[in-house]
């Protein structure tokens, strides 16, 4: 039994949506049938059900690239093959808006753990491309049409400035969060398929006041059900 998820082999489905805040994974809970709750321990609320008769768990991964490390490997020592991290972004263009969705191509790091599992080399912290483009094919099928390619995953949340955003956008990035670059690497590294849908709070090149779970609550619906949508055909 893993030291942070108190579950065991068979608990975890192979299909799992990871996001960060437990009250946003409670509410995608209520879209899986029968949801069982797995774990509660240290907060990384687990629960798993199934969807169109296709099993799914859904687990809070906390705040940061740490803590989705650890959960990210929990889990696929759980039996997870196929992961999507259902998470929020800042936007790091001007016509990317607060309740846009972005899919992630890329994800540039320059600290986090990785380092500690890879060293001097740096792994591919690509989404995989197959289930990627099952997500964006979803996307399209219910009218939306996201914002595609590289973001940023920063490991301090107050330190990311309208300077930094500016700067990131000049390198090609088209949003900022904290922890797709070290579960894209986890994922070529563990050979297991991953990928993420993200919604857009704030936009910090010029409105930076982030949106908050009421107002997000619609669109993490939509995005929820986008991904499990897509579990049914891969």
């Amino acid at each position: 039994m893993p030291a942070h998820i108190k579950a065991e082999k068979g608990q975890i489905a192979e299909r799992v949506i990871i996001a960060g805040d437990p009250e946003r994974v409670e509410q995608l809970s209520r879209l899986i049938e029968s949801p069982a709750v797995i774990n509660t321990n240290r907060g990384f609320i687990t629960y798993t059900g199934t969807y169109n008769g296709v099993r799914v768990s859904i687990a809070c991964h906390g705040i940061g690239a740490p803590s989705a490390a650890i959960v990210f490997e929990e889990l696929v020592s759980l039996g997870a093959r196929i992961i999507v991290r259902l998470g929020t972004t800042g936007g790091l263009r001007r016509e990317i808006r607060r309740g846009d969705m972005i899919l992630p191509t890329f994800a540039g790091y320059v600290s986090g753990p990785l380092s500690q599992y890879c060293g001097a080399l740096p792994p591919c912290t690509v989404p995989d491309l197959e289930l990627t483009l099952i997500l964006l094919n979803e996307l399209k099928s219910q009218n939306i049409k996201p914002h595609i390619g590289p973001v940023f995953s920063s490991d301090a949340f107050y330190v990311e400035s309208k300077e930094l955003a500016e700067a990131l956008s000049m390198l090609g990035y088209i949003g900022i969060e904290m922890e797709c670059a070290t579960i894209f690497g986890l994922g070529m590294l563990r050979n297991v398929k991953v990928a993420s849908l993200l919604i857009v709070s704030n936009n910090l090149i010029d409105a930076p006041e982030l949106a908050d779970a009421k107002e997000l609550y619609p669109y993490v619906q939509t995005a929820g059900t986008i991904i499990m949508n897509s579990f049914t055909k891969i």
